[in-house]
């Protein structure tokens, strides 16, 4: 569909979000104007999470001879005491700080570590030293909050891989062995006992048992498996036992797939993020400016104080620091991405999750979608001089070739019913029409509606049949002569179908409605009467029906003419034009179905309506928590620029302001990682 955005996969380094020159905090971008480091650096280093050793012992000790230096100001000790244990607090807790502000003055790109250097000397200038000394410490806090942040978001997905097994218990010459899952190859057979985690993707060849697989579909309630069921690894095994045959190796399992998907996403930039990026790039040296007028003008023009409007000036600086805003989005995007995938939805990176917050409108195809996908055979009307078990073979016959819900629903019937059929031969698909084919050297067709028309077989009495069948919300197969040489065609025979709509349908569209989408359309191929007939059960707002796959397209494209943010839900193979066409397309019950998860925006690892009504949800609460997040920040700096230039403003104010900006934004961003917390109220 949409090719995803350019991503790099994060590893960790031991330098509390640095990159390994030291300059890059894990939640940065480049120039983004906050913690000074090139694309150069961005290119050809892998980034890494975690507190290096060293760096956390000299927080810790700047900290000690901080509080240290504090004491001994409050007892009136000599001033050169206090500065040479503030100067060591400065030493212990900024040994990192001078190299990246000596590279950020000669790129002439000023960055938060030279902010902090030049507060730091200016505050020392004017014998400020147990203010300078607590800057550089909170700083150094500050910045291990922000790559704990980044951690504590990221490791929230990394922890799946956890769960599954490292060794499975495989079949070898008829004994069951244990063998790491590496070396477990597709067909192999291995054993999972009740209560134990299964290690790889697999089909179920002996055994029952119910099986808890939320961590790859985000299902509460476990599901029973039996032979020929499909189980994943991850998933943890109820009371039964099992026998599984591999149909994965353990670096294609869908659980590998899962991290791999959602750590990619996690490195792709939402708008929002961008914006934030570009603005901090120009703000920050602006700001800088400003600080270097202040320190100047007003003793040169106006007759000033130097030490004053210095120490001004050096407020502004820390005031500058852009940690909070530069952070406020990052976080935010990995949690909510995490938050859902836990759930079981994947979300292919941060601009997806901001256009699902935005949605306006949803299409929505019917046939699996609204409707459970398993149609049956209602009944059999007979047109010609031909028996059921006729139509019924001729159909079958004719559908065996193709894996259409419809036509897998006539295949079935006519193996219950006992109806033995040939494979038709020269099988031609017309794609959103029917099928057709020759049996016993005659050409025959199966098809709906509209091709009966295109065929010119659709008489009055074929009209009155297929629509009374469709105002019962059936869908309608007619099996027929096709129009061939000197043969005219004709109706042979109708098979009504009938699909199950799901139990859940009515509460998912409501649900979507209280989410905020204004519009739920559905898009159908099968005809009008029938797909409204559905439509009006489930409380959907509009319905096209006889839609051909590129009438699908069209349909898209006119909800996008009338809302700024269309979502398309489909199988993501079928629907994959009309769901590239829609701003995020979303496939539904993907789990274990590679090309769907590859193809959509976003996929629903279980065929469940009200997922998607979720996925709203907490897209919302994820963008309304970055805005609150960004407004929260701009403000706060607003703030203090004001009380700075009155003069009332301090760095114990400044630093103090900005550590607790961050600590607030992080904290903030973090709740989305909470189970239970994604209801946002209507906007």
């Amino acid at each position: 569909m949409k090719p995803n955005d350019d991503s790099a996969t994060a590893e960790s380094h031991p330098s509390a979000g640095r990159d390994p020159d030291g300059d890059r905090s894990p939640h940065c971008s480049a120039n983004c104007g906050c913690c000074g480091h090139d694309d150069e650096a961005h290119d050809h280093g892998d980034r890494e999470h975690g507190s290096s050793r060293a760096e956390s012992i000299s927080l810790i000790v700047s900290g000690i001879l901080v509080g240290a230096a504090l004491a001994l100001h409050w007892s009136r000790l000599p001033a050169a005491i206090v500065g040479g244990i503030s100067a060591a607090a400065m030493a212990a807790g900024g040994w990192f700080l001078v190299p990246k502000a000596g590279r950020a003055i000669r790129r002439l790109r000023p960055d938060i570590n030279l902010l902090v250097v030049v507060a730091a000397v200016g505050a020392s200038a004017i014998g400020e030293w147990v203010e300078a000394a607590t800057v550089v410490f909170l700083f150094g806090v500050a910045e291990w909050l922000e790559g704990w942040a980044d951690r504590r978001a990221r490791r929230a997905v990394e922890a799946l891989l956890e769960i599954a097994p490292k060794h499975a218990t495989v079949r070898r010459d008829d004994q069951f062995v244990e063998v790491p899952v590496e070396e477990v190859q597709v067909g192999d057979v291995f054993a999972v006992k009740s209560g134990m985690s299964i290690p790889l993707d697999g089909e179920v060849v002996a055994g029952a048992s119910a099986v808890n697989q939320a961590p790859i579909t985000g299902e509460s309630v476990p599901v029973d498996k039996r032979q020929g069921d499909t189980v994943f690894a991850g998933a943890v095994n109820g009371e039964g036992s099992l026998e599984v045959r591999v149909t994965k190796t353990a670096g294609d399992t869908t659980l590998a797939k899962i991290i791999r998907l959602v750590k990619e996403a996690q490195e792709q930039k939402a708008p929002t993020q961008r914006f934030v990026d570009v603005f901090a790039r120009y703000y920050t040296p602006i700001v800088t400016g400003i600080a270097l007028l202040i320190f100047l003008v007003p003793p040169l023009l106006f007759g000033g104080d130097w030490s004053d409007w210095l120490y001004r000036a050096c407020v502004l600086l820390i005031i500058a620091c852009p940690c909070a805003l530069v952070i406020s989005t990052p976080v935010s995007i990995v949690a909510g991405l995490t938050a859902l995938a836990r759930r079981g939805v994947l979300v292919k990176g941060g601009a997806h999750l901001e256009a699902i917050a935005r949605l306006d409108a949803l299409a929505l195809d019917k046939t699996g979608t609204i409707t459970e996908g398993r149609p049956t055979v209602q009944g059999v009307e007979i047109v010609g001089p031909i028996s059921e078990a006729d139509i019924l073979r001729l159909a079958a016959a004719i559908d065996a070739h193709s894996s259409h819900p419809l036509a897998r629903a006539v295949v079935e019937h006519a193996h219950r019913r006992g109806v033995a059929f040939p494979r038709a031969l020269d099988y031609q698909n017309r794609s959103g029409r029917g099928a057709q084919g020759f049996i016993d050297g005659h050409a025959y067709f199966v098809g709906n509606h509209r091709f009966t028309h295109e065929l010119g077989v659709c008489s009055e009495d074929i009209e009155r049949r297929l629509a009374a069948i469709e105002t019962r919300g059936q869908s309608v197969i007619v099996v027929g002569h096709r129009p061939h040489d000197d043969c005219a065609g004709g109706v042979l025979g109708i098979i009504a179908v009938g699909d199950t709509v799901r139990e859940n349908a009515v509460q998912a569209i409501r649900a979507l409605h209280a989410a905020g989408v204004r519009k739920v359309a559905m898009l159908s191929g099968d005809n009008q009467r029938t797909a409204a007939f559905i439509a009006q059960q489930v409380g959907i707002d509009e319905v096209r029906g006889d839609l051909l796959p590129e009438e699908k397209v069209a349909a898209v494209k006119s909800l996008r003419a009338q809302h700024a943010v269309v979502g398309m839900v489909g199988d993501g193979v079928n629907d994959a034009p009309a769901m590239a066409t829609a701003t995020v397309g979303i496939a539904m019950g993907v789990a274990g179905t590679d090309a769907a998860i590859e193809t959509a925006d976003i996929a629903l690892m279980k065929d469940d309506l009200d997922k998607i009504a979720e996925t709203v949800r907490l897209g919302r609460r994820t963008l309304a928590i970055i805005r609150f997040n960004i407004t929260f920040s701009l403000g706060l700096k607003l703030l203090f620029l004001a009380l700075t230039l009155v003069g009332f403003a301090s760095l114990w104010l400044a630093i103090l302001a900005d550590t607790g900006a961050t600590l607030l934004v992080v904290a903030n961003a973090l709740r989305l990682l909470r189970p239970g917390t994604t209801c946002v109220p209507r906007t």
